[in-house]
């Protein structure tokens, strides 16, 4: 098996409802997401797949999020935008993003500070 990690940056905030009262305050944070991808197998080139094809479809994804107030985004709903559903928000677009079918997202992880983060695996394949 075969790992990829791409790293990509925004900046966003958002609103967290019945966490700790000082999330429940309007912020923001500069987070960082770790996207990996895995395979089985090499492709002609010698690669699982080319870096650029995973980051183009991360900056695609990025773009959706970046400087926006992630509360009035429709795939939280009334759901919080935590670190953690963003997280899995992440691994579902780019899952759906990926051309390969042997290629699937393996864990994305999103920092919301230096020494926090969040990590979903998804378990569903292509």
């Amino acid at each position: 098996m075969y790992e990829l990690k791409v790293v990509s940056r925004f900046a966003a905030a958002h609103q967290l409802k019945m966490v700790t009262e000082k999330c429940e305050n309007l912020h923001g944070h500069n987070w960082r997401v770790e996207a990996f991808v895995t395979g089985p197998k090499l492709n002609d080139a010698g690669v699982l797949m080319d870096f650029g094809e995973v980051k183009k479809c991360l900056a695609g994804i990025i773009d959706s999020l970046d400087h926006k107030f992630l509360n009035e985004l429709d795939f939280f709903g009334d759901a919080n935008p935590s670190s953690e559903n963003i997280a899995r928000f992440i691994a579902s677009k780019l899952q759906s993003g990926l051309t390969d079918p042997s290629v699937n997202v393996s864990r994305v992880s999103v920092w919301e500070s230096d020494d926090a983060c969040a990590t979903y695996y998804p378990t569903h394949a292509k």
